[in-house]
């Protein structure tokens, strides 16, 4: 079962990348709905992989790496564990922000309210660190996922 919560956990942390970057185009190519959207759906999807990867890890669930070039291997590992940790607030930040743009807007259409104008400009200050940050653990998290699929062993049950 655990091996299986593993794959979903997966599943949802590459489609909540692809959707992050969806809603990155989204942006800059002046779709605010389409980018509000993506989003919320990146965000849904890093909520979902959370969960599963929690439960993996409370039934136990582990793998250790055997492979070549160990010293390359815990510096990625240790790197995404770190950029991991900081990547929930900094999304909650960004996040938190643009809710509070939009309440005070109305609607997406009036970001540039002066009592919205200053969420939106921190909710673009948050997610110039927010954006690298989610896709370098994104996809550091999938390069460990085939590293350890080709070269783990689990220690603990599953």
């Amino acid at each position: 079962m655990a091996e299986t919560i593993n794959q979903w956990a997966v599943i949802t942390i590459v489609l909540s990348g692809i959707a992050l970057v969806i809603g990155v185009y989204f942006i800059r190519t002046g779709n605010r709905e389409a980018h509000m959207r993506a989003m919320l759906t990146a965000s849904a999807l890093a909520t979902v992989f959370l969960v599963l990867y929690l439960t993996r890890l409370g039934l136990g669930y582990e793998k250790k790496y055997i492979g070549p070039y160990r010293g390359a291997y815990f510096a990625l590992l240790i790197s995404h564990i770190i950029l991991a940790a900081a990547n929930l607030p900094l999304a909650l930040g960004a996040l938190w922000n643009a809710w509070k743009g939009l309440k005070a807007a109305g609607n997406l259409g009036n970001i540039t309210a002066p009592a919205a104008a200053p969420y939106f400009r921190r909710h673009r200050a948050w997610v110039r660190w927010t954006v690298p940050v989610w896709l370098y653990v994104a996809v550091t998290g999938w390069i460990i996922y085939l590293l350890l699929k080709s070269y783990g062993e689990v220690i603990k049950g599953g």
